[in-house]
């Protein structure tokens, strides 16, 4: 199952070694109760396939998790202290959607085959974001993309966190409204003024009008947090959780803290990103779910930390 607006599966490859894991630290995290909330999709606007229901109630201990996506600075501080290669670098390409790609076309190795605004461009990496023209040392606040699971499983080994789960992040995406369609409640354009997201406004792929003031990625507290201080927990980049995906899990997912299916080739991506729109991705919700394959990146994949409570 590929999501129109997140990027193709990579091939597989074997794991690399794990970054030494550092003490668990809950530095500049958001403590959050736990508790019980009713997951899954409320409205019934998601799609067959992602499996977002029944909807089901879930109880959380308590847990922390960062306010923000990991941003360009902070994972390059994580690359030169580890001198860690992300899967993109090792594969030497990555996804970049068609109008944010800047390079010499011969580095264009391809298109997705029903999705062709997804370029396959060597030298497309976190370093590199829209291709082998661009630098993400003039992004330092926006999210860090073009990041595999694999490589966000080893930044929270370095920096003593780890991914949210799945109902972890739906729970924090909430920000306490219960059954609420995004973080802020039901209405996608509240007050009918501000975007208080960065998603696609215009015809897709080839016209973003963006209203939002983002082509590609937004710096990460560019809008106002939710109900938990949390920022952006939908609309900018997918963010990847701990969690394997499956499409039934909903209806056999353990009712206490429950951490995905035991097997899977898929993990779980949550939240949407600056390609999604209401007629062709409405996946820029709180339930909504979509999943890729550990070894993949692309120009709107990311990812933010999380830990347990002490």
């Amino acid at each position: 199952m590929e999501s129109c607006c997140s990027g193709p599966s990579a091939p597989g490859e074997p794991a690399r070694p794990r970054v030494a894991a550092a003490p668990r630290s809950v530095r500049g995290q958001v403590r959050l109760p736990g508790g019980t909330f009713a997951m899954g999709d409320h409205h019934g606007e998601g799609y067959p396939d992602d499996g977002e229901t029944p909807v089901h109630e879930v109880t959380l201990s308590p847990f922390h998790i960062a306010p923000a996506p990991v941003t360009n600075a902070a994972f390059a501080t994580f690359v030169k202290d580890t001198g860690y290669v992300t899967d993109a670098e090792r594969f030497g390409s990555s996804a970049v959607f068609h109008l944010a790609f800047d390079g010499d076309r011969a580095d264009v190795l391809g298109a997705m085959p029903g999705a062709e605004w997804w370029l396959e461009v060597r030298g497309a990496c976190w370093r590199h974001p829209g291709g082998p023209g661009t630098s993400a040392g003039d992004l330092a606040n926006h999210p860090v993309v073009h990041v595999s699971w694999n490589d966000a499983q080893a930044y929270c080994a370095w920096s003593g966190t780890r991914l949210p789960t799945e109902a972890e992040w739906e729970f924090a995406a909430r920000g306490g409204l219960a059954g609420a369609r995004f973080p802020w409640g039901d209405d996608e354009l509240p007050g009918g003024k501000r975007w208080p997201m960065n998603i696609w406004q215009g015809s897709f792929p080839a016209r973003n009008t963006t209203e939002d003031g983002f082509l590609t990625t937004a710096p990460v507290k560019t809008f106002r947090p939710n109900g938990y201080g949390l920022f952006q927990m939908v609309g900018n980049v997918w963010e990847w959780c701990a969690d394997r995906f499956s499409p039934d899990y909903y209806r056999h997912a353990p009712d206490r803290d429950p951490e995905g299916p035991a097997e899977g080739d898929r993990r779980v991506m949550r939240g949407g990103s600056y390609l999604c729109h209401r007629s062709y991705c409405f996946r820029y919700r709180n339930a909504a779910r979509s999943s890729n394959t550990p070894e993949s990146s692309s120009g709107n994949l990311g990812f933010r930390c999380a830990n347990p409570a002490p």
